[in-house]
């Protein structure tokens, strides 16, 4: 039995549609219009315990609205969803006490007050026992390096050491689950770098379910072995990293090093080139073509050095994304909806 189970999960919103001028803003006060916003279309997906998977997908395609529907933040519109036996948007305390969610763009922690007292208030709230929670502290503090930020006002932190301190706060109640939303956003590379391994270590040890969401291809190759692309609110793609390539690539990218004193001219007939700095010539060639058109070159140039890769993931990805499904019909972000999580009694 997955430990994650969605079933035809679907979220709708309504938009209110303001038109512009102080008279309709008048006339929206008794009468307003509003517009359905579809952010899930029917999701069905299995998560087993201990994987790490990424949902990757453009803004608004509705990986945070899944997240806050696996939180219990929202309710769907219709569909199912179980998270270790639990439906989420029933917000029983035995699972808001087994899950944890990280939104790179929310603050959990008191703004003016240094970290550890809003660890102490999460001590309180999720009735950690003493001993297991200063083991847990000094453990998380060691593996991030901040011990000697704890009594530091969280507005004097940097970007980055904000956001061990949030980890830190989430993982303090040793979540079964954990949702991570961009939580490496805005982020220099050292600080990605430090979370990426951190959540790494975190997951092998603790065998902590994740799902993640981000935009920093880095991240899910560092972390992640599964990924689920979606996209309009469907999900387009589950599989495998390097399945991505294979499935949705139609093309490879061929790079020529010619003799120093070869002609670059005439490259065009052989596919699209991508750059040319003599005697290097990089071309864009269909995957099934890759052979024939490499014996046609060698043919009639001489090629001293040849380099056949793929197209980089990102290129990839930003090509799976522009075959989705049209998302014209979309009017906003349902993903921007404001929410709050509630405290565990």
């Amino acid at each position: 039995m997955a430990l994650i189970e969605l079933r035809n999960l679907t979220k709708s919103f309504r938009v209110y549609q303001k038109r512009e001028g102080l008279m309709a803003s008048f006339r929206g006060l008794w009468r307003r219009e509003y517009r359905e916003v579809q952010a899930v279309r029917g999701i069905d997906l299995d998560v087993q315990q201990g994987e790490f998977v990424a949902f990757l997908g453009p803004n608004g395609a509705g990986k945070t609205t899944t997240l806050k529907l696996l939180s219990g933040v929202i309710n769907p519109t219709s569909g199912s969803a179980l998270v270790m036996g639990h439906v989420p948007w029933k917000r029983e305390n035995a699972y808001r006490r087994r899950f944890a969610l990280v939104m790179g763009q929310k603050n959990q922690l008191w703004w003016d007050l240094p970290a550890q007292e809003s660890f102490r208030l999460h001590q309180q709230i999720y009735r950690i026992a003493p001993d297991a929670f200063s083991r847990t502290l000094d453990e998380l503090t060691a593996m991030l390096d901040v011990q000697q930020l704890l009594r530091q006002p969280v507005r004097e932190l940097s970007l980055g050491e904000r956001m061990k301190m949030e980890l830190i706060a989430a993982l303090l109640h040793s979540p079964d689950v954990l949702f991570l939303d961009e939580p490496t956003i805005g982020l220099d590379v050292v600080a990605q770098h430090r979370i990426q391994i951190f959540l790494k270590e975190y997951q092998q040890q603790r065998n902590v379910t994740i799902l993640l969401t981000s935009h920093y291809m880095k991240d899910i190759i560092a972390l992640c072995r599964r990924v689920v692309v979606i996209a309009y609110g469907r999900i387009q793609y589950d599989g495998s990293l390097a399945g991505i390539r294979d499935s949705f690539s139609s093309h490879k990218i061929v790079t020529l090093q010619l003799a120093e004193t070869a002609s670059t001219d005439g490259f065009h007939r052989f596919g699209e080139v991508l750059e040319i700095q003599p005697p290097r010539v990089k071309l864009r060639i269909d995957r099934p073509a890759v052979a024939g058109t490499l014996a046609a070159i060698l043919a009639q140039h001489t090629i001293e050095d040849v380099a056949v890769e793929d197209p980089p993931l990102e290129e990839v990805i930003a090509d799976l994304f522009s075959q989705a499904v049209d998302g014209s019909d979309r009017t906003a972000s349902p993903d921007k909806v404001p929410s709050a999580i509630g405290s565990v009694r």
